[in-house]
């Protein structure tokens, strides 16, 4: 689905965004936070269930009521992240409603996994590589030329959503890591690839965050409640979506400049 344009947000002069992943969760949370600072946001989700994901996704009704909650700001698109041309045209609406891209966040990835890493099925690895890598890839080639066609001085963001497991292993989720993994490799060898343009390349690793797909973790570990995976915080609770999207949309605005080719580590202290 697509605004209408007779419904579309007033974005004279106003700052625009494409956030992947974008039905619940933390990208959820990243619209809303973006809207409320006043950008136009393109806000993107599959919005339906997919093979190797054990789990429901996020729901048109979900992307539908996120758009009504930012009537002026919010324009929803169903469409999956490893379509490339589906990307394209989000990229093009949020172009189309402004003149110019400022910022793009990949927020779009799935949990799989559950048992040794042996034992991942094909369907599994192809869910976490095609949406959680190939559709961060997918977003940085519809977005990048966008954000670097703007006029000098260039300050375009590009954010991807990468996670705690990037950085630490964990039991019987060697898929996920493997992928989260490549999410940190991406980003830093595109900031590399952006050098001296004024446009950045980062990532976000979260911590165990209060969302769906932490209760689908919670399931494949067999644990009754999510509230389990606080012990490996410092600051001893879960994180809510909200926490890690203001570190998100802070990489989004001009006062993150100097932050490039690196990950912000928004994980309440997350220990293995």
């Amino acid at each position: 689905m697509e605004s209408a344009p007779k419904s579309a947000p007033d974005s004279a002069g106003r700052r625009t965004a494409v956030v992947t992943g974008a039905a619940r969760g933390i990208g959820a949370a990243v619209v809303e936070q973006l809207a409320a600072d006043g950008w136009v946001v393109v806000a993107v989700d599959v919005c339906r269930d997919l093979p190797g994901v054990g789990y429901p996704l996020g729901t048109e009704k979900e992307l539908t009521a996120l758009a009504e909650r930012w009537p002026d700001s919010v324009l929803p698109i169903v469409a999956d992240v490893r379509d490339q041309a589906a990307l394209d045209a989000a990229v093009e609406l949020a172009h189309r409603h402004s003149g110019q891209l400022h910022a793009a966040v990949a927020a779009a990835a799935v949990m799989a996994g559950g048992r040794p890493l042996w034992e991942t099925t094909d369907a599994e690895w192809d869910a976490l590589f095609d949406i959680g890598v190939r559709g961060v890839a997918n977003l940085a080639r519809a977005a990048v030329p966008r954000l670097l066609a703007a006029p000098g001085p260039r300050s375009g963001r590009f954010v991807a959503l990468a996670s705690a497991a990037a950085h630490h292993g964990l039991w019987h989720l060697a898929g996920y890591n493997a992928a989260k993994h490549a999410v940190v490799g991406l980003i830093r060898g595109l900031a590399a690839d952006l050098r001296g343009t004024g446009v950045t390349a980062t990532a976000v690793s979260p911590g165990s965050t209060r969302t769906p797909m932490l209760r689908a973790s919670a399931d494949l570990y067999g644990l009754p409640d999510t509230a389990e995976f606080a012990r490996h915080q410092l600051l001893d609770r879960l994180l809510e979506p909200e926490e890690v999207a203001a570190a998100v949309c802070w990489l989004c605005g001009a006062q993150a400049s100097a932050v490039t080719g690196t990950v912000v580590h928004a994980d309440g202290g997350f220990l293995p």
